[in-house]
């Protein structure tokens, strides 16, 4: 979990968690509105994201009932460890609770923060012991099988060309546009805008820097950077200029039918074949977490078919 704020508002004391209306009942154990409402803001922070940035209604909506479908089923793993009488050692949640107080400073800082959210250090170790408990029984029930070896050589020889990779090269590059149709005095100006350019970069000047101030390229805000491609992306005279040379090196102007270029190639990557033992244990490991994830889906499908649950937050 990311932060101790997160650890508390998950499952805290019944005295803190139902105060309140009830955003769902899960065999009758009530999900309050507001521990809903205070891991909601933590659930959009792991993505990334503030409850303010989002304007539309319905995409609120459908956030706000993510992150209850994720209580319920914390709820529901937690009563589940308490069916199957699931038990963990106090050596175990000590030894847990000693990872959260280091992981957070210290002791001192540690009580501080517990304090802040209004509770103490008996609280959260009942939580610490509920989490590890219901942690166990997730995974008992998500053993999933190895993948089958006839299916994981069948898989590698459907995608084998595609984990094998191209050669591929970094490059940045300024552009002086040219219209097709122009004179040959505007495309010697042209040229000659460029190679004061080139000049100044020969001289010491940073290419990207040049770059985000003269190049007319929509990549001049990154500094040119085109990223990592393959032969046949570019156009053939940029794509020839661009393949002969070295990292670190710049090329000589080039001319394409948009315009005049200057080409820094940062890096060349070779063409890669993976090799059958390679391939073959990367998709033994694809196939491994594809199935994991699916007995997950699966087994909480399950718990919450087979158990009472009452949504009541509908905002």
């Amino acid at each position: 979990m990311k932060t101790l704020l997160l650890l508390l508002i998950l499952w805290v004391p019944m005295a803190y968690s139902n105060n309140g209306p009830a955003a769902a009942r899960v065999n009758g154990e009530e999900i309050s509105e507001f521990r809903l409402e205070r891991y909601f803001a933590e659930y959009l922070e792991d993505q990334g994201r503030a409850v303010a940035s989002i304007r539309n209604p319905k995409a609120y909506k459908q956030l706000r009932q993510a992150a209850l479908d994720a209580l319920i089923d914390k709820e529901l793993l937690w009563q589940e460890a308490l069916k199957r009488g699931v038990q963990i050692s106090d050596a175990t949640v000590q030894s847990q609770v000693e990872q959260t107080r280091q992981g957070m400073g210290g002791a001192e800082v540690f009580t501080r923060r517990l304090q802040d959210a209004g509770f103490d250090e008996a609280s959260f170790t009942e939580y610490t012991r509920r989490e590890l408990a219901a942690q166990q029984v997730f995974a008992d029930l998500t053993q999933a099988a190895e993948p089958d070896e006839q299916q994981v050589r069948a898989f590698f020889a459907e995608h084998r060309a595609e984990m094998s990779r191209p050669e591929e090269i970094q490059a940045r590059h300024i552009l002086v546009k040219v219209a097709p149709n122009a004179d040959a005095a505007t495309v010697e100006a042209a040229r000659l805008r460029l190679e004061e350019m080139r000049v100044q970069i020969a001289q010491g000047a940073d290419f990207a820097s040049v770059a985000r101030s003269g190049s007319e390229d929509a990549s001049a805000s990154a500094g040119g950077d085109l990223g990592y491609f393959a032969r046949g992306r570019m156009m053939a005279e940029f794509e020839a200029a661009a393949f002969a040379l070295k990292p670190g090196q710049v090329s000589e102007l080039v001319r394409t039918p948009v315009g005049w270029h200057l080409i820094y190639l940062q890096n060349h990557q070779e063409a890669t074949d993976v090799t059958e033992e390679q391939g073959l244990a990367t998709v033994r490991v694809y196939l491994a977490r594809q199935q994991k994830a699916q007995a997950r889906r699966d087994v909480l499908a399950q718990l919450r078919s087979s158990n009472r649950i009452e949504r009541i937050d509908d905002d």
